[in-house]
């Protein structure tokens, strides 16, 4: 090859490395940006929950429920229990400790049923009181049920042994086999709304995953890599040439 055949190829070599670094640094910056961006709508999502969860107990609305606005939303339950037609909801932890949760229908004042999760109890629990249904007054947060994770992993419930390891809600409504049952919600109770230590409420953890400030320093890093590799090469191939 000759002299001016080498300078050719090299210049087209340059032009063509330059266009790419510059792409790739495009690329990770704009990543970068994205990422912040979604920080700070997680954290105002967060404050918003957590804002929401932390309020005084409203009087649940009449009518059809709007998911949205009722969402981890604090409601004062007033009602009969039946807790002979309770629930359960497997495979929960409390402090390490393998347990259950107890769903138990409410029959609300107004006729309709709403399913309660009263919190967390032993595998070996068993309740100390009567299972006829009582009168109530109970503070829970609003949650939605289903399944959140990957849908290939998701367990299958057996409502003919009373095993429940999502919340299929309204599966679970026709289970506990009342009338005009809630399927759309179902509400968490606050802690110490039980009159014995167990079921344990207070379960429901406003937190979610924030991990968007790694990500976006992790593509600012690689649009850096990408700048310091395009000026060391560029440095060694003037060098070479020279």
């Amino acid at each position: 090859m000759t002299t001016e055949a080498a300078r050719t190829s090299g210049g087209r070599l340059g032009v063509s490395f330059t266009l790419f670094t510059l792409l790739m640094v495009a690329v990770a910056v704009g990543l970068g940006v994205w990422q912040l961006q979604r920080l700070t709508w997680k954290e105002n999502l967060i404050a918003d929950l957590q804002s929401r969860s932390s309020g005084p107990a409203q009087a649940l609305p009449t009518g059809a429920f709007d998911e949205d606005a009722m969402l981890y939303r604090p409601y004062r339950l007033e009602g009969r229990l039946h807790p002979e037609r309770s629930l359960n909801l497997l495979s929960r932890l409390n402090a390490g400790q393998p347990g259950r949760h107890i769903v138990t229908p409410l029959e609300l004042d107004d006729g309709r049923v709403v399913l309660l999760d009263r919190g967390w109890v032993p595998l070996d629990w068993t309740t100390a009181g009567p299972r006829d249904p009582r009168t109530v007054s109970i503070e829970a947060l609003a949650r939605r049920g289903g399944w959140h994770g990957s849908e290939w992993l998701k367990p299958a419930n057996d409502p003919a042994a009373n095993a429940w390891v999502w919340l299929d809600l309204p599966a679970m409504a026709e289970a506990v086999d009342l009338p005009n049952v809630e399927p759309t919600l179902y509400f968490s109770a606050r802690a110490e709304q039980e009159p014995g230590p167990y079921p344990l409420g207070g379960r429901t953890r406003v937190t979610l995953n924030n991990d968007h400030l790694e990500y976006a320093l992790t593509w600012f890093g690689l649009a850096l890599t990408f700048c310091v590799t395009y000026i060391i090469l560029k440095r060694r191939r003037g060098a070479s040439a020279s």
